[in-house]
């Protein structure tokens, strides 16, 4: 809407995905940085091995630093986001985006690497690390609000209980935190 002294009014309300309602994993920067800084030593030792036997050409050294990616390749942690009613997870090329608000299941799989699998009734699926949870209560916070809200619509029908057990470990988490901060270990 134009005004006669030439300003401009903007409608005022919250956007559904909005930058300041979004909360990231914290430990995300921490993660990438180890990845690379394994990577980069594996390229080094490698190197050095191969420049100290006498044997260092270019195709070795270009062969040592694929080596060196692929590793950080399998290292690099997914980022964790989420705003009001979804949770995505980012990897080097693709984004998964599910709506925590339409969830219709919440699975764990167990194995070397645990995982919870969340899928809503869009067909949207994505698997993050449960440990990311507890190490960011905004994360939780905010997929807790929507599985809630699955669960009282009707559309969350399996993985209520494995849900209900990670809140339950994430308040427990919560509190010795709070201990620990205050003293009352």
């Amino acid at each position: 809407m134009r005004h006669p002294d030439g300003t401009h009014t903007r409608l005022a309300g919250p956007h559904p995905s909005g930058p300041a309602d979004v909360v990231y994993d914290r430990d995300w920067k921490a993660g990438m940085r180890s990845s690379l800084r394994c990577a980069a030593v594996l390229l080094g030792l490698l190197l050095s091995v191969d420049w100290a036997a006498g044997s260092l050409t270019f195709w070795r050294g270009a062969l040592w630093m694929a080596i060196a990616l692929l590793l950080f390749l399998v290292l690099c942690p997914v980022r964790v986001s989420a705003g009001p009613g979804w949770l995505a997870t980012r990897r080097l090329l693709r984004t998964r985006r599910v709506r925590t608000d339409l969830l219709i299941a919440a699975r764990p799989l167990d194995g070397v690497a645990q995982r919870l699998v969340l899928r809503d009734a869009l067909g949207s699926r994505v698997e993050i690390d449960p440990e990311v949870l507890p190490r960011n209560p905004g994360l939780w916070y905010l997929l807790d609000e929507g599985a809630r809200a699955s669960e009282a619509a009707g559309t969350l029908l399996c993985g209520t209980t494995a849900l209900h057990r990670l809140a339950r470990r994430v308040d427990h988490e919560t509190a010795l935190g709070v201990f620990r901060a205050s003293g009352m270990e």
